[in-house]
């Protein structure tokens, strides 16, 4: 593989309920550009026939994309865990996660933290944070900085996008699959305890974390390797199926690829 990128360019989200999730996201605090046509060259490039609307959305400075597509796929694993390797969320940086917590809840969140935001450990970061799964499945977090740390993120609200984070059956592999991509690896944590099995909804998990940096951040990719529970696989994953999430990168080329856990990356060539 000799492609690279620079940086991530936005996300992409299936959906086959394009004006509810919309309204979802509104309501979490993006701002919706007009519903268009998704073009024809991007529906072959991810492999699928016909073609689709998306609704643009942007937070600060992150975009992404709600698509739905006339090829319908899979609706999104119905018991699948924050460590199973379909997971792939990004992180919403907030000044408040307690009251974007509570927005989210009543605009129809599903709850992965049980207990709401929790503030973990230095080891981990020090940050408040909960994950949640919007209408139709997909996983999100919710980040709050401690102050001392949160000069890049200024405001109220809603302020951007910090990472994605996706679950890998081995760090090492997706490691040298990203390096060889252009990323490079941030010190490594592993976290485990009774804060991270609130954030995870899962009992006792122990779980590496590689932060993945392209040259151009944020955001950043981060790697979820779950020694504890191990994580299952839900099969291969098509861009029209909601758990077909796509990480859509700057690159000296157009390519869809495929991680060695089946995560979907978009590449587009910039001039």
């Amino acid at each position: 593989m000799s492609a690279r990128v620079s940086g991530i360019i936005s996300f992409g989200l299936t959906t086959q309920s394009l004006e509810r999730l919309g309204h979802f996201y509104e309501d979490l605090g993006f701002t919706a550009g007009p519903s268009e046509r998704i073009p024809s060259h991007e529906t072959a490039l991810l492999g699928l026939t016909g073609g689709g609307t998306r609704l643009p959305l942007r937070l600060g400075k992150a975009c992404v994309a709600l698509d739905c597509f006339d090829e319908r796929g899979r609706e999104y694993p119905a018991d699948a865990s924050a460590a199973d390797l379909c997971f792939q969320h990004f992180a919403l940086v907030t000044s408040d996660a307690a009251a974007a917590w509570e927005r989210a809840l009543k605009s129809g969140a599903t709850a992965i933290s049980k207990h709401g935001p929790v503030t973990l450990p230095e080891s981990a970061g020090g940050v408040t944070a909960c994950k949640f799964r919007d209408p139709e499945g997909h996983p999100l977090e919710l980040l709050q900085f401690p102050a001392a740390t949160q000069m890049k993120w200024q405001g109220d609200g809603m302020l951007g996008i910090d990472h994605s984070a996706i679950s890998v059956s081995d760090a090492a592999a997706s490691e040298r699959f990203y390096v060889a991509l252009g990323l490079s690896v941030r010190s490594t944590t592993l976290n485990q305890g009774e804060a991270q099995a609130a954030l995870d909804g899962l009992p006792k998990p122990i779980v590496q974390v590689v932060p993945m940096l392209p040259p151009q951040a944020p955001p950043h990719l981060e790697l979820l390797a779950y020694r504890v529970p191990l994580g299952l696989s839900a099969g291969p994953v098509r861009a029209n199926d909601v758990a077909g999430t796509r990480t859509v990168w700057a690159s000296d080329r157009d390519a869809l690829l495929c991680d060695p856990d089946g995560h979907l990356h978009v590449l587009r060539k910039r001039s």
